[in-house]
């Protein structure tokens, strides 16, 4: 199996006029410059592999998380994410001043934001699960209790939870999300992909790993050999293919099953192992490798 370019531009902020300071020595470029520290001010926002709102959507960054920015320009930021190291191009709205340590996460698979802790109120924003902020105090209105920030945006307690605080199981989470769009690029709740889906689901339980499938498939966990009948492999493990994985849930019923985001269905699934394994045979060929995290 193929290993991860120590250089790869997804995870390195370089180009031929200007580069992350830190890689001063390992790359050629006109200027080096040190990422300023910023944060996520929107409620989602895309990264994209060009400063174009027609190119494709590599991936999304939520609200409250922080970035350092390499470069801004006519109404883009080129920039790098604290969190998962994914290197892009955002518009330049999305981004905020740098913002002290967040204090809880959202933990339900979507919330609202409201000006103030009244429901009756039209929210500010939709928020997914994973988005970060920094709570100052609680309000109860009609026997709701809402958490509020600094700034007197107020959104439901029960939809957040204190950040020391983890899910114990990642496969939960993930078939939390059956259902939930599919989106090319997409790494939100509100619309994700097939290694999106892994990740955000293990950011639920405390753990950051990469991206994309194929940084996945040699950096998540260990190998594991599933068997001639996959009769090895158990619940939490991931199956690779050729740009897509899975995750297996164990059995469903009376048969081993898989949760992933799939571009056939459009939607975050649950399907028999071994029927998933046959279809995406037609297109991606077999599984390439197996881990387990």
């Amino acid at each position: 199996m193929a290993t991860l370019d120590s250089l790869d531009r997804r995870l390195n902020a370089h180009r031929a006029d200007l580069a992350d300071v830190r890689l001063d020595g390992k790359v050629e470029a006109v200027r080096f410059v040190a990422g300023k520290p910023a944060t996520i001010c929107s409620a989602i926002a895309d990264l994209r592999g060009s400063p174009d709102p027609a190119s494709p959507i590599d991936h999304q960054l939520l609200l409250g998380h922080p970035i350092k920015v390499f470069e801004q320009r006519d109404g883009w930021a080129w920039a790098q994410s604290d969190i998962d190291g994914y290197v892009g191009y955002t518009q330049a709205e999305n981004i905020g001043p740098p913002a002290g340590e967040p204090t809880h996460t959202v933990a339900a698979r979507s919330t609202f934001a409201y000006p103030a802790p009244e429901m009756k109120l039209p929210p500010r924003n939709h928020l997914s699960m994973g988005s970060l902020l920094q709570i100052e105090s609680e309000a109860e209105t009609r026997g709701t209790r809402f958490a509020v920030t600094a700034d007197g945006v107020a959104l439901v307690a029960s939809h957040l939870r204190p950040i020391a605080q983890t899910e114990p199981d990642y496969v939960a989470v993930a078939e939390s999300l059956i259902g939930q769009p599919y989106l090319w690029g997409g790494a939100s709740a509100l619309g994700l992909d097939c290694s999106a889906l892994v990740q955000l689901a293990m950011a639920m339980t405390g753990r950051t790993i990469l991206r994309d499938s194929d940084m996945q498939a040699t950096t998540v966990g260990v190998p594991v050999e599933p068997g001639d009948d996959l009769q090895n492999l158990r619940r939490g493990d991931l199956i690779f293919w050729a740009g897509h994985v899975g995750i297996c849930q164990g059995d469903v019923g009376a048969a081993p099953h898989m949760v992933h985001a799939s571009g056939r269905a459009m939607a975050v699934v649950s399907e028999p192992l071994d029927q998933a394994i046959a279809r995406i045979a037609k297109t991606h060929g077999r599984p390439t490798g197996f881990r387990r995290p």
